[in-house]
């Protein structure tokens, strides 16, 4: 199983990418949680040991210097772009109760999404997780698909996009999702956060006709955590309910 949690800053894809790691480990799996987004807020919403001592991938140039036979001694702009990355996740995610984590990082160059080393390895070492890597996989990405390349998002069973019950959400969300399909993603669904009514999930509903797979309730307990997830109120039944849908594709 290989899930890629999307979706615009602050609607939460964070909190959605963690609530459903701890339900597949409550389901006997073992998880590979990936973090793509530049904030690094995944190993803190899972409490995870030592999270904030990782070093994100992106941040290990003379590694990946090496492994793309790029560097100073080389000219600008040549580089090999499918370097080794197969030996990557053993090495650098630590596991903890069942959940192994590895934190791509942000590339820290002006033109962001360019071709360069550290981009492509992140690309190719995402790529492998997603298409060689036999067990469940969970990418809290960036607000898009920015790390997929075309080959990689055919191997990701489920896009989820996380938005919230407002008008600006609900575009970004579309915009994603145009995005999505462009790159050849059939399995696009979407989920409510931080639903405080019945309202709030009518004008969801009343959004899209097809893909809106499930909600999650607004948690004033989760909220007062500052980014930790806990299962408080009714988040644990909506979550499983989540995962169900999910696991019936």
């Amino acid at each position: 199983m290989k899930i890629a949690v999307s979706g615009k800053g602050g609607s939460g894809k964070t909190t959605i990418a963690a609530g459903l790691i701890q339900i597949l480990v409550e389901k006997g799996k073992s998880v590979l949680a990936v973090d793509c987004d530049p904030d690094i807020s995944l190993g803190l919403a899972l409490d995870f040991p030592g999270y904030a001592q990782i070093k994100p991938i992106c941040e290990m140039k003379e590694l990946i210097a090496a492994r793309t036979e790029s560097g100073p001694a080389k000219p600008q702009g040549f580089f090999k772009i499918n370097p080794k990355v197969d030996d990557i996740p053993e090495k650098f995610s630590p596991q903890d109760k069942g959940i192994r984590l590895i934190v791509m990082g942000k590339v820290d160059k002006p033109q962001g999404g360019c071709l360069c080393p550290e981009n492509t390895f992140v690309r190719s070492l995402i790529g492998h997780l997603v298409l060689k890597k036999d067990e469940v996989v969970i990418l809290d990405m960036v607000a898009g698909s920015e790390h997929l390349g075309r080959a990689t998002a055919k191997g990701v069973d489920t896009f989820l996009i996380v938005l919230e019950p407002s008008k600006m959400s609900v575009e970004t969300a579309k915009h994603i999702q145009e995005l999505a399909k462009g790159l050849g993603i059939s399995k696009i669904s979407f989920i409510g956060n931080k639903i405080k009514s019945e309202s709030d999930m009518d004008f969801l509903k009343a959004s899209f006709e097809t893909g809106l797979i499930g909600s999650i309730s607004f948690s004033k307990a989760l909220e007062e955590k500052r980014g930790r997830f806990v299962f408080a109120d009714n988040l644990h039944k909506e979550f499983s309910a989540i995962y169900d849908k999910i696991s019936a594709y």
